[in-house]
């Protein structure tokens, strides 16, 4: 299970607030880190970008860098989902999203749920098993 720290800070007038430290606190992300949070190359991002108009990650007029947002970061975690884990073609991950935005979405984040609940499922079992 993973536990992460909190610290309380307490105030003048008896009331705290939680901070959490491990908070991700990066508002852009190079296109290398988000091809590596992936497994992706760095060309099927900028495809990427041409297919789904609505992943339009910030640039840098002068240098051409792009920059994404953890919102661009969501939009890529719904077209990985339907496209490498799914198996979708481009053309159909994008009658899906355009059809359902909102449930292809909300598929994808249970299905990222699932896949966390099995990783520490599987990591429990494997501790139970070194008890033994």
């Amino acid at each position: 299970m993973l536990f992460l720290p909190i610290i309380i800070i307490f105030a003048e007038n008896s009331s705290y607030m939680a901070l959490n430290l491990n908070k991700n606190l990066k508002l852009y992300y190079s296109i290398k880190e988000v091809a590596e949070m992936f497994g992706v190359n760095e060309s099927t991002l900028r495809y990427w970008e041409t297919e789904f108009p609505y992943l339009k990650p910030k640039t840098m007029s002068s240098t051409k860098v792009r920059q994404y947002s953890e919102k661009d970061i969501e939009q890529i975690k719904l077209i990985y989902n339907l496209v490498k884990v799914r198996g979708f073609k481009l053309a159909a991950a994008k009658k899906v999203i355009n059809a359902n935005r909102n449930g292809a979405e909300k598929r994808s984040e249970v299905l990222e749920r699932l896949i966390r609940v099995s990783d520490d499922l599987q990591a429990l079992k494997r501790e139970i098993d070194g008890l033994q």
